[in-house]
């Protein structure tokens, strides 16, 4: 089993991916935009190892208009090291790759042109996977799309748009329920009538469900029927509600003892887990380390390097909870560990809460700056005290610190970042 995320990272130095609109294309833009995208795929993906993450998903921002005619360029030609490096990675390391074409790629529209534009979305996407070399196993990801007030004509027209599709397209694809349109019991006929692995979400499910009787593992045990050997593991989304936003909305991050309990309904190894939430990579090293079986107090100790001046500025009561909590290193203690950050990250940040944090921190640097960075420092944290900055300029004043310095141990925190 792997546990996984999506598209983008949190406190990942060199990650982020760059975009373009249209007004400002020229080929020496997109040449410098996908140049500086791939350098940040392999990043993330360096990252994804060394956290001993398999399961990932690529952004399909990664080649701007990538689909679109307004791209020329032969990027997969232009770029093929770069891709044969990443994809060599993705492969001797064993990380499953997938995509997933946005709410504009629908492939059961009415409009003709609408649907030639998710044809060439759906061959972009299968380039990108063919130029990193990867197999069939590593998939990209659809819904059915519109109903357009007659289901039954709709799915109809989604069955024979696929079977126009070209070969290598369809070898990538799996189709998954949605939270509005197409219920699992519905995607599973067509999946079963097509031959296409079906991917089964827990919160689509959780609020478009065909029948409430119904549990999650059933229709995840339904779903294995659909996954062939030449697919590899079966996949499924899992994410958890927002409950202080609009119906289908990711919660920030995973409360693992409600995905503890989910992981160990399935009962079976032989299965992949895609976290959908807003914390990303946060999350999946998160819950990765509630269900490895290596159970070294050692992981919650590197974890507890990154966010221990985050937790320490929103309660340092907490805190100390932490650090108590970590002191016998005979036991594993990560439900407790993860929830008393849950639970500290909910806690509303005070200006006395927030110096003492910045003060740990300029711990590092009192002693090596200049008198001229010390003053400045100093007169930025009165400032903030009488309310006349913001916290960020503290940070900010910190984080040029730490990279002037090269402190190490707060590059890796997320003390600038949460």
């Amino acid at each position: 089993m792997s546990i996984g995320y999506a598209c983008l990272t949190i406190g990942v130095s060199d990650a982020n991916l760059k975009s373009c609109i249209a007004k400002n294309l020229s080929n020496e833009k997109l040449l410098d935009i996908i140049e500086h995208n791939l350098k940040s795929l392999k990043n993330i993906i360096y990252y994804n190892i060394k956290n001993n993450i398999h399961l990932f998903r690529i952004s399909s921002d990664l080649i701007p208009f990538g689909s679109s005619s307004l791209n020329k360029l032969h990027w997969w030609e232009i770029f093929s090291e770069e891709f044969f490096e990443i994809g060599e990675e993705i492969r001797k390391n064993n990380i499953r790759i997938s995509m997933h074409p946005g709410q504009y790629t629908v492939l059961n529209s009415l409009k003709e042109d609408v649907v030639n534009r998710a044809i060439e979305d759906l061959n972009y996407h299968t380039r990108v996977l063919d130029s990193l070399g990867v197999s069939e196993e590593n998939k990209i990801v659809l819904h059915i799309g519109g109903i357009y007030n007659d289901k039954e004509q709709a799915i109809n027209r989604f069955m024979n748009n696929y079977e126009a599709l070209e070969d290598r397209v369809k070898q990538r694809l799996v189709i998954e329920n949605d939270d509005k349109s197409y219920n699992i019991n519905d995607v599973l006929k067509i999946g079963t009538k097509l031959n296409v692995p079906v991917i089964f979400d827990n919160l689509h499910n959780e609020i478009n469900p065909h029948v409430e009787e119904k549990s999650d593992l059933y229709w995840i045990d339904e779903c294995k029927n659909t996954w062939k050997k030449k697919d590899g593991y079966q996949k499924i989304h899992y994410s958890q509600q927002d409950i202080l936003k609009k119906t289908g909305s990711h919660s920030s991050t995973i409360a693992v003892d409600r995905f503890i309990d989910f992981y160990e309904s399935l009962g079976r190894e032989d299965i992949d887990i895609m976290l959908e939430v807003k914390d990303k990579n946060l999350s999946a090293v998160k819950c990765i380390n509630c269900v490895t079986k290596d159970k070294r107090i050692s992981k919650l100790e590197e974890e507890w390097s990154k966010y221990k001046y985050t937790i320490l500025e929103n309660s340092p009561r907490i805190y100390l909870e932490i650090r108590n909590l970590l002191k016998n290193k005979k036991q594993y203690p990560v439900v407790q560990f993860y929830n008393y950050i849950d639970e500290a990250m909910k806690e509303e940040v005070t200006i006395g809460n927030a110096e003492n944090a910045a003060l740990h921190v300029w711990g590092y640097f009192k002693n090596i700056v200049d008198t001229k960075e010390k003053e400045s420092f100093l007169k930025s944290m009165d400032n903030y005290k009488k309310g006349k900055v913001s916290i960020n300029v503290i940070k900010n004043k910190l984080l040029k610190m730490t990279v002037k310095h090269n402190e190490k141990y707060l590059k890796n925190s997320y003390y600038f970042i949460l």
